[in-house]
C-alpha cells in the first residue's frame, strides 16, 4: 500500500512538473515581437514586412503601426513599449544622437550602431542599400520659372515660395532649421504643415511651390517632378534598418538572422515601385509588402 501511495505521490508530481513544464515553454512561444512604424507609406510597408517576415518564420508578432514621429517610436522603445521598428541611419545620427552631419555612409552607419547600443541597449540591424534621403521638389515649369536647380537658389527666392511638407520637418534639425541654417537664415513665404500622404496632392494643385520629398517617393518620376540639388551636401545617407531592442534579441536571438535577409533587396528603385504601388495605385500597404516577399522567396 505504501508503495502504491509513493508511486501515485510520485505520478502526481511529475505530472506537476511536465504541466508547469509545458505552460512556461508555451508562454516563451507566445511572447510576440512588438513591430512598430512611423507615420508614412514607406514605413508601413517596411513594418509590414518585419512583422511578415517574423510571423512567416514561427515568431508571433503584435503590430503598433502608424504611431507617429521618430521621437515616439524611439521612445516606445527605451521604454519597453515596442521591440523593433525600421529608422534610417541619417534620422539616427541627427535627430536622435544631434551629432554633425556626415555623407559617408558606412561611417554613419557605424556611428549609430555604436551609440544607440552604448547609450539605449538599442541594435541596429542590417542596413539596405537605399537612401531615401531628404529632399525638396518643384514642379519643372515652376522652377524654370523662379530659375531654381539647387537649395541655394530656393534659398534666394525663399520669401516668394510656398513649402508642403509633413509637420515634423518644419522643427526637426535635418529638416527645415538644418536648411537654414546651412543656406542662410532665410523666410519662406509660407510652410504649410500636412500628413505626409496628402504632400504631393498640395504640391500638383497648385497648393504650394515646393514640397518636401524623399529619395525613394514614387511620385518624383510619377509627376515628372525636379529634385533640387543639395549643393552644400547638408543632408546624410538614410538607409534603413531594424532598430531592435537588445533583450528582444535574447530572447529570440533569430529575430536578426529573418530580418537581415530583407536589406539587400531594398534598392531605391525598388522602394520607389513599392511605394507607389500604395500612394499612386493607392494598395494597401500590408497587400504590397506580402506580394513583394512571395515574389523574392522570403515568404509562402
Amino acid at each position: 500500500m505504501k508503495h502504491r501511495r509513493f508511486f501515485l505521490a510520485c505520478s502526481w508530481l511529475m505530472g506537476m512538473l511536465v504541466g508547469v513544464s509545458v505552460l512556461a515553454a508555451c508562454g516563451a512561444q507566445t511572447k510576440a515581437v512588438r513591430v512598430g512604424s512611423k507615420d508614412f507609406t514607406e514605413e508601413f510597408i517596411v513594418g509590414n514586412m518585419y512583422a511578415l517576415l517574423l510571423e512567416a518564420n514561427g515568431i508571433p508578432v503584435e503590430r503598433a503601426l502608424n504611431l507617429g514621429a521618430t521621437p515616439i517610436l524611439q521612445q516606445a522603445l527605451v521604454s519597453d513599449q515596442l521591440d523593433v521598428y525600421p529608422e534610417y541611419t541619417g534620422t539616427g545620427l541627427l535627430t536622435v544622437l544631434k551629432l554633425p552631419s556626415n555623407t559617408d555612409a558606412a561611417q554613419v552607419y557605424n556611428t549609430v550602431r555604436d551609440e544607440y547600443k552604448k547609450q539605449f541597449n538599442l541594435v541596429w540591424l542590417a542596413p539596405a542599400p537605399m537612401n531615401n534621403t531628404q529632399a525638396l521638389a518643384m514642379k519643372k515649369d515652376v522652377a524654370a520659372r523662379f530659375g531654381i536647380r539647387t537649395f541655394s537658389d530656393l534659398a534666394a527666392h525663399a520669401s516668394e515660395l510656398t513649402m508642403i511638407g509633413p509637420p515634423e520637418f518644419e522643427q526637426r534639425e535635418d529638416g527645415l532649421p538644418g536648411i537654414q541654417k546651412a543656406y542662410g537664415d532665410f523666410k519662406l513665404k509660407k510652410y504649410i504643415a500636412v500628413d505626409p500622404g496628402l504632400r504631393y496632392e498640395g504640391l500638383v494643385n497648385g497648393q504650394a511651390d515646393v514640397v518636401v520629398a524623399f529619395g525613394t517617393d514614387g511620385q518624383i518620376a510619377a509627376y515628372d517632378l525636379l529634385t533640387l540639388q543639395d549643393d552644400k551636401g547638408l543632408f546624410p545617407p538614410y538607409q534603413i534598418a531594424p532598430v531592435v531592442r537588445q533583450q528582444a534579441l535574447d530572447a529570440q536571438p533569430r529575430i536578426a538572422e529573418i530580418l537581415n535577409r530583407l536589406a539587400p533587396l531594398l534598392t531605391d528603385a525598388t522602394m520607389r515601385k513599392l511605394n507607389y504601388e500604395v500612394d499612386g495605385k493607392k494598395r494597401e500597404p500590408v497587400e504590397v509588402a506580402r506580394e513583394f516577399l512571395r515574389q523574392n522567396g522570403l515568404i509562402k
